[in-house]
């Protein structure tokens, strides 16, 4: 084979790189663990940043353990300078110190950046230190594709109450002419609508997209933000456009909700369409 030979086949045969820059769930339902499953069933090679370990399952946080910010910025460095990473995602990043870190760190990344802002676990614990909330907002927002921040959240970044459409809306707009990126707004923290609808803010206008809510288990919507927006970097790592990229995430997500299966006493998980295949006895 000749050196030309070679190199298409090496081209041909390159793998879609995605990374995850967030904290481990030791319950595996979020955080390092939702992100790269996700990124293996959406057929993605995903690399990893982790922020901070956690000592978790789906009905809360038990223990918090920062990552040193010298060690979040010594992974970043490693993929970064090796990997052809075309998407990242971030989640929890807990401490001003490790935002600051991150933000330094992709200051000369050209790919897609998507900032899940996660503030609180769905059990109610907090993952974000109150005096880091500016700093996400000055540091790395305006240096996102786009953010996925869920209602209360989106209340906290925008300054606004959010009770109806058109407070989404509002509270969108806010958002989007504070940091520049994009902006969606998830609607599964609206318990009393029929669908969880997200609402979509871009630079060339605004959508929603729907799905029927699921009559689920207790907790299995945990991990859902984080499966999210991976599935959104897992699609521009793939090549898609940044809607299609959306559009698939919320499908997948909602896919993976209808194939929950039980992993626990307790509770259920949620898991990527097709990633487990249980045999029918």
């Amino acid at each position: 084979m000749d050196g030309k030979g070679a190199k298409n086949v090496i081209q041909d045969n390159f793998y879609p790189v995605a990374m995850t820059i967030a904290g481990s769930d030791s319950g595996g339902g979020a955080g390092i663990q939702a992100d790269l499953r996700t990124f293996a069933a959406l057929g993605v090679f995903g690399c990893s940043a982790v922020t901070a370990l956690t000592a978790q399952n789906p009905l809360g946080v038990s223990g918090i353990m920062p990552v040193s910010p010298e060690i979040v910025k010594a992974q970043m460095e490693a993929v970064l300078s090796e990997f052809e990473v075309k998407a990242l995602k971030t989640g929890m990043l807990f401490s001003r110190e490790i935002i600051e870190t991150v933000a330094e760190c992709l200051e000369d990344f050209r790919g897609a950046v998507i900032v899940d802002p996660v503030m609180v676990s769905t059990s109610g614990s907090r993952l974000l230190r109150d005096d880091a909330i500016e700093t996400l907002a000055e540091r790395l927002l305006p240096r996102a594709t786009i953010a996925t921040p869920n209602r209360f959240e989106a209340e906290i970044l925008s300054g606004r109450t959010i009770a109806a459409s058109e407070d989404v809306r509002a509270a969108a707009e806010s958002c989007r002419k504070k940091f520049g990126c994009g902006i969606i707004i998830k609607g599964g923290h609206f318990a009393d609508a029929e669908d969880a609808s997200d609402y979509v803010l871009l630079e060339d206008g605004a959508f929603t997209l729907s799905t029927k809510r699921l009559p689920l288990p207790e907790l299995t919507t945990h991990g859902t933000g984080c499966t999210f927006s991976a599935a959104i970097a897992a699609g521009i790592a793939n090549g898609l456009p940044l809607k299609d990229a959306i559009a698939g995430a919320k499908e997948f997500v909602r896919s993976s909700l209808e194939h929950n299966v039980r992993t626990g006493r307790k509770f259920h998980s949620m898991f990527p369409a097709g990633f487990l295949k249980k045999e029918k006895s």
